[in-house]
């Protein structure tokens, strides 16, 4: 999952990325205001964090902008306004979660996997596909009963597929879903990935559509 982090403050920041790249999130972070804008009108998030009190322009207005343009992806503001008129407003145009600052990184990925949860229309956080189980809690894979050991782009690129059951992803989306901006991805990354995923679950286990892209055999 790729996720857009909008955030000034270089501490919080750092903290933030460190703690998501190392649940397999992919992070691009910007750090004002029009930045993100030029992210978000370039590039798909599956979610975006974003602060409110940034340099250039406002994070309300990011996020104004970004529902006038019909993009629903959802999005968790995370400010040090804390007043109920404040997460009113932020709420009201079109935030879909508000965390105050101070906040636990480990309640900072609770709501990332709900938010994530309900934009995929899911209710039960565990996800199942007829041999497959996949807990985004834990990170835990089973397949046919027996637990799978995953690399963290493995797994990152297995939920991708799980989550759009039975929707063929090309290459380039999935790439899209694994790697940031900085990352230098080689030209058959995705190929290998794959490769290495039915070597741990089964030759079948995912299905190449020539010309198309892959998609998961439930």
């Amino acid at each position: 999952m790729r996720i857009l982090l909008v955030e000034d403050d270089s501490m919080i920041g750092d903290a933030i990325v460190d703690g998501l790249k190392s649940e397999g999130y992919a992070v691009d972070w910007v750090k004002d205001g029009n930045s993100a804008t030029i992210a978000l009108d370039t590039t798909e998030f599956s979610l975006v964090i974003l602060d409110l009190g940034l340099p250039g322009r406002d994070g309300l207005n990011v996020l104004k902008d970004l529902r006038r343009r019909k993009n629903h992806t959802p999005v968790l503001i995370t400010t040090a306004r804390d007043t109920v008129s404040d997460k009113i407003e932020g709420l009201d145009a079109g935030a879909d979660d508000y965390l105050i600052k101070p906040f636990d990184l480990d309640e900072l990925s609770a709501r990332i996997r709900a938010l994530l949860r309900r934009s995929a229309g899911r209710a039960d956080p565990i996800i199942e596909r007829g041999r497959l189980t996949i807990n985004p809690t834990t990170r835990e894979v089973i397949f046919n009963g027996e637990s799978v050991i995953l690399s963290s782009k493995e797994y990152a690129l297995l939920f991708a597929l799980a989550e759009r059951n039975g929707i063929v992803l090309s290459r380039a989306q999935l790439e899209e879903k694994l790697y940031n901006y900085d990352s230098l991805i080689g030209s058959n990354a995705i190929e290998v990935h794959i490769h290495h995923l039915r070597k741990k679950l089964s030759d079948d286990s995912i299905k190449t559509v020539r010309g198309v892209g892959y998609v998961l055999e439930t």
